[in-house]
């Protein structure tokens, strides 16, 4: 059997023996919108919840996706840009705010990689730097004591917009809704605290209303004051299905049974060997994204199977602070991490090595990806120059009738055991 797996912006492909069983563990094949342009309009100009909608005089700050994640601002940004224009705002009183969160900062030269080249020419765009603190404002605490730091541009504007896609998540369960805004543009101390709550047992894939680091974005959304969402529900293959827009918070109620539906994958036990991608770019487009297809792949993993990443990374960690801490002198196995992590408590970054090493701890990880063997090592995964490779090691060592799953589309794939 020829399997294909999604890599960068092409293709692995490996053979494996008809003689094993193979399951594809992956979201429904559902078809995208047939007229995405008139879908999105349809959503803007009839909104979920009580919303208003901008008005003259008006100041605007629209949250964006960085380039981390395949958000289609071509067709979602348009109809919220005549919605501002017919309400009388001009141009120049709107600003858009590339949410990163605590991803490195994009530079000028990339906003074209995620905005439509009219829209890139007439509008002012900043970019997110959650790291200075001089660009930040302080809006108090949350009831589970996260400090929340705003971007100013973002929190200074009459009118708040947030415009994103929703899917599963790690740990908040599902990105979307108030989470581009509360998360992308917070400050490192917001995001540091939020993201400290992911220990918590219901902190989880999945999992929404009783999830803390989910609710306490909620809570940071209502802090902020979000006047207006739009986001999307994307296929496997990053086609737009459906949009909702209005009251970020109704739009959650409405879009996660649908995004369960689709993502949701029912598994009947735990597999030995899975072959894993996030799904190609740009959800492999460093290992702080592909890790996330990592983490969901192990869900469904017996103790001491092996998991096969093939994640092209070639923007290497995505994380210098992430990089700098796993690659340092005191790291040189999983138990290591966890020694260190513990003792310096939660940190952005770091928390990534955690991750990373609470899978790799039980399960055998090999990673293909764009990046020095060495480094690799570094990162206490163990490289492999190819599939095939890779798949013959693995194969080699399973033991008698072995569990076999593909995961090609893993960051956005909800795998759930029957028993669950």
């Amino acid at each position: 059997m020829q399997i294909q797996i999604p890599y960068a912006k092409t293709q692995l492909i490996a053979d494996i023996p008809d003689s094993y069983t193979i399951d594809i563990v992956m979201p429904k094949d559902h078809p995208p919108a047939d007229d995405p342009d008139a879908v999105v309009k349809y959503a803007v100009y009839h909104p979920i919840g009580n919303v208003k909608p901008p008005q003259k005089g008006q100041t605007v700050a629209i949250a964006i996706n960085d380039k981390t994640r395949p958000v289609p601002h071509e067709y979602l940004l348009p109809p919220i840009l005549e919605g501002i224009r017919q309400a009388g705002i001009p141009d120049e009183d709107v600003v858009f705010v590339i949410a990163t969160g605590t991803h490195p900062v994009m530079p000028p030269s990339e906003y074209l990689w995620i905005l439509p080249e009219d829209i890139f020419n007439r509008y002012r765009i900043v970019c997110h730097d959650a790291y200075n603190d001089a660009s930040l404002t302080y809006l108090g605490d949350t009831s589970r004591g996260t400090p929340v730091y705003l971007n100013t541009d973002y929190i200074q504007a009459d009118y708040k917009i947030v415009v994103g896609n929703i899917e599963p998540h790690q740990f908040q369960g599902f990105s979307g809704g108030v989470k581009s805004a509360a998360i992308g543009v917070a400050g490192k101390k917001t995001i540091n605290h939020n993201h400290a709550m992911m220990t918590d047992p219901n902190a989880k894939l999945g999992s929404y209303d009783a999830n803390p680091a989910r609710q306490d974005v909620e809570e940071i959304g209502r802090m902020i004051g979000i006047d207006f969402a739009v986001n999307a529900i994307l296929n496997s293959k990053k086609q737009i299905i459906t949009a909702l827009a209005g009251d970020p918070v109704e739009i959650m109620k409405v879009a996660i049974p649908q995004v369960k539906d689709i993502y949701q994958v029912p598994v009947s036990a735990p597999y030995d060997l899975m072959i894993v991608s996030p799904g190609g770019y740009p959800k492999d487009i460093n290992v702080y994204q592909s890790q996330k297809g990592l983490a969901h792949a192990c869900l469904v993993m017996n103790e001491g199977g092996t998991v096969i990443l093939c994640a092209a990374c070639q923007e290497g960690t995505g994380s210098q602070a992430y990089e700098s801490w796993v690659t340092d002198e005191q790291i040189h196995s999983h138990d290591d991490v966890f020694t260190r992590f513990e003792h310096e408590g939660f940190q952005v970054g770091p928390h990534k090595a955690f991750q990373v090493s609470r899978d790799a701890s039980r399960i055998h990880v090999m990673l293909i990806s764009d990046m020095d063997a060495d480094f690799v090592r570094k990162l206490l995964l163990h490289p492999l120059s190819d599939l095939q490779t890779a798949l013959n090691k693995a194969l080699d060592n399973l033991p008698q009738n072995a569990r076999i799953g593909i995961m090609p589309f893993a960051n956005s794939t909800i795998p759930m055991l029957n028993n669950e």
